[in-house]
Order: structure tokens, then sequence, then C-alpha cells
């Protein structure tokens, strides 16, 4: 195992034995004609299932359409492109010439593809229990950002409409910790709502995470929502 991909093991959390597998996983079709795209297929499964059945158990009073938001919200590729940025997924890319040159490393769509196939190398290297752990462990703390309360609209965005209806200051939002390495690191932020006496916190592995999370903690505080919808 070169240096490289080691690295890359570690930041994923996952030791593969058959490193090949997360090479093809890391290799874009301008790269080669043997491509990640058939491992993305797979691992889209993979994530999809994981993601449903860990929202069909914690939300058990959850309608199908209520779910189905849910899940559209964990998987969407904005969160596995974050996911990716974390763990400098980038950087281990086999893209062609012409992707490298106009930025393809950082494109989302690539970064969150790439994620998508390696959850199906995963899969294969090891089976469901294997990618399933790391599934959960990756999307953490995008779940304890999630509630059953008007699924279509983000906490932050539920925070501010509930204190504007009320004719109340807007919430802010301050980092307060920074934690870890620069490729892997853990935000800590905290939330100043006026009809609170003290401040809410969350953390995440980006600003924008962090602060949903502590938005979600102060609707429960104010009361507007049910802290068991978070568990």
């Amino acid at each position: 195992m070169n240096n490289p991909l080691a690295s890359l093991q570690r930041k994923l959390g996952y030791q593969f034995k058959d490193s090949s597998l997360l090479t093809l996983a890391l290799t874009h079709r301008s790269f080669s004609g043997r491509n990640n795209e058939r491992l993305e297929f797979l691992g889209d499964a993979v994530l999809n299932f994981v993601a449903g059945e860990a929202l069909f158990q914690h939300f058990d009073q959850a309608r199908e359409g209520q779910l189905s938001r849910l899940r559209a919200r964990l998987v969407k590729g904005e969160t596995l492109a974050v996911l990716a940025r974390a763990m400098d997924l980038g950087d281990y890319l086999r893209l062609g010439s012409g992707e490298l040159k106009s930025g393809g490393f950082r494109r989302e769509s690539i970064l969150a593809d790439a994620t998508e196939a390696i959850i199906g190398a995963i899969y294969l290297d090891s089976g469901m229990e294997a990618a399933r752990e790391r599934v959960l462990a990756w999307l953490e703390h995008e779940f304890a950002g999630l509630t059953l309360v008007d699924t279509n609209k983000d906490a932050k965005t539920r925070l501010q409409e509930f204190l504007q209806s009320r004719g109340c200051e807007l919430p802010g939002y301050e980092v307060v910790d920074i934690q870890g390495e620069p490729h892997c690191r853990t935000f800590h932020v905290e939330c100043q709502v006026s009809l609170l006496d003290h401040k809410t916190s969350g953390q995440g592995g980006s600003r924008r995470i962090a602060e949903q999370v502590a938005a979600a903690a102060a609707l429960v505080a104010l009361g507007v929502e049910n802290g068991n919808n978070h568990d």
C-alpha cells in the first residue's frame, strides 16, 4: 500500500483488504475506461438503504413522505461533498488532464460520486455491516440536525422563522473552537438566541453542519420542537 492511500484510509476510518477496490473508487471516467461509475451505482444503493434503515428505526412515528424527504437530505450531493472535503478526497482522485485543469477535484458532483463509489468499494471489500458502520459514522452529525418538524426546511431556517414570527432578533452563531488536523476538523459553534438565557452548542465536520446542530438544540430549548426527534 503506498503512503497516499494509507493516509486516505486513516481518514476514511477503514482499512481495505483489497486496495485495488479503493483505487478503482477514486478513478474518474476522464482518467480511464475502467472507472468508478459501477461502484458509484452500488454505493448509491447501499447509502440509500443504510440511511433509510436508520431513519426508519429512529423516527418510528414518521410517515413515508417524511422519511423520504429526510433521506433525500442525508444522501444529497452537497452532504456527500462536505464529507469528501473533510477527508480531502479531492487530493486522491485519479482524473484526466482536462478535469485536472478545470479543477475537477473540487467539483461537488465528482466528490459526491467518489464518496458513493468508496461506499460501494467498502461493501464489496467487507460486506454490509462494515459499509453501514462507516456510513453512519460519517453521517452522525447530519443525523443530529434532523427533525420531523417541516422536513422541507433546515434547523437554521426554522429557528429564524420562529424568531421572526415573534419579532425577536435573529440568532447569532459563533465558532468557539476548531479541533483536529486540517484534513479532518471538527467545528464547535454556539448559537445565541435572545429568548434564551444560555447559548446552545453544536459540532460537526463543517461550520454549516455545526450551526445546524446548534440551531436544532435552540429549537428544543425553546420548546418549539421535541428533543426526542433528534435521538
